[in-house]
């Protein structure tokens, strides 16, 4: 049996044992943590909508109408009329023909690469997908090929020499850890090269990235394209930008049929509360009809880049809210985050597994919730410790 006594204890020699903390208030900028107020920079939340008091009237409302519960999986009788009309409001709004919720996007990662290859595929994933990914890939029983971070060319040699039967590309579409971009556009051309299917999964760019915060696809000015391509699977999530709680996959209508069937994650597990549904409906509206929103994101990131440029670690190049501050050592990121939370700033050291060794770092998110002295106040912070 193994020791997990000594086992923690080497994760604390090493700096890397996680620990969590208690919210006791609303997501936002500021929040309340173990008893104390803190200015954060530590949450998903980039619009700052989960708090939104529109979106909570929303599920309020389903609930007393409703009640909380689905009480049963969807294909049983937890579909309900609230899931229903959300998946055709999320396949119109990235500009997909269908859509189909799940309740994570760990989950749908998991149902999703399962369903499109076996053990006689091939998985083809960037070597910084998250793990959620990584998993799927390996349960998948696919053989699993890693390119390296964003390297066309790397990836086209091992699609050349793949024999596979069935062939799926998998990418972050923003990645998590670097808050860098994947090229979505050469991804197509090179999975309709080698009929492939491309899985972009774009928890962090759904709600942030286009004009409208339709995504990654209207970032790149696919959205008018991508009906014509029937090898393109496309997730986000609804926890972060979106500020509520679950995933959904988008794609043809053959392909949305076939997870109905065949994704396991979807069909042996109770179905979402339907009050959720319509708190994501509200959340949707928000998205699309403030745009002001995300004018205030490129602001504070623009802010915070030209505060960062005076200290003695680099920001990582990154034109998204996930903006990380390369530190390199795990005991000296921690002692950042320490020293920033006893100055009333909640930012997380991300260290090794997450990242590669040598590369631990402060994962500074923005929120639209931020104001310009919030940013302010965490580089002068920033600058005492130093």
């Amino acid at each position: 049996m193994i020791d997990l006594a000594t086992r923690l204890a080497e994760l604390d020699a090493l700096g890397l044992r996680r620990r969590r903390r208690e919210l006791e208030s609303p997501q936002g900028a500021h929040v309340r943590v173990d008893g104390r107020d803190y200015l954060s920079f530590a949450s998903n939340d980039y619009l700052g909508l989960a708090a939104h008091p529109a979106i909570a009237e929303a599920a309020r409302a389903a609930a007393a109408e409703i009640g909380t519960g689905a009480g049963a999986a969807h294909l049983l009788t937890g579909h309900h009329a609230l899931h229903h009309r959300l998946e055709q409001e999320l396949a119109a709004f990235v500009g997909l023909p269908a859509a189909l919720l799940f309740s994570t996007g760990y989950m749908a990662n998991l149902g999703v690469v399962g369903a499109l290859v076996d053990r006689h595929g091939a998985v083809f994933a960037d070597k910084l997908n998250h793990a959620s990914l990584v998993d799927a890939a390996q349960l998948s029983r696919a053989e699993h090929k890693r390119y390296r971070h964003n390297d066309l060319a790397h990836l086209e040699q091992l699609l050349r020499e793949s024999t596979a039967k069935d062939k799926l590309i998998a990418t972050d579409a923003v990645f998590s850890m670097d808050g860098d971009l994947a090229p979505v556009p050469e991804l197509l051309e090179l999975a309709e090269k080698y009929d492939a299917w491309l899985y972009v999964d774009d928890a962090h760019g759904f709600g942030v990235l286009g004009e409208h915060g339709r995504g990654v696809l209207e970032h790149f000015g696919l959205s008018s394209l991508v009906t014509g391509h029937p090898s393109l699977v496309y997730l986000a999530t609804l926890g972060k930008a979106a500020g509520v709680s679950g995933a959904f996959v988008a794609g043809s209508a053959d392909l949305v049929d076939w997870l109905v069937n065949k994704a396991r994650t979807y069909i042996y597990t109770t179905a979402t509360p339907p009050m959720l549904a319509a708190a994501v409906s509200a959340s949707l509206k928000l998205i699309a009809g403030e745009p002001e929103r995300r004018r205030q994101l490129a602001h504070l990131i623009a802010r915070l880049k030209e505060g960062v440029a005076a200290l003695p670690w680099p920001l990582m190049a990154s034109g998204t809210p996930i903006q990380p501050l390369l530190v390199g050592d795990n005991h000296e990121a921690l002692r950042l985050a320490d020293g920033l939370r006893e100055r009333g700033i909640l930012c997380p050291a991300i260290r090794p597994p997450t990242v590669p060794e040598g590369s631990a770092r402060l994962r500074i998110s923005l929120s639209a919730g931020h104001a310009e002295a919030d940013i302010d106040r965490l580089l002068a912070a920033l600058g005492e410790l130093a």
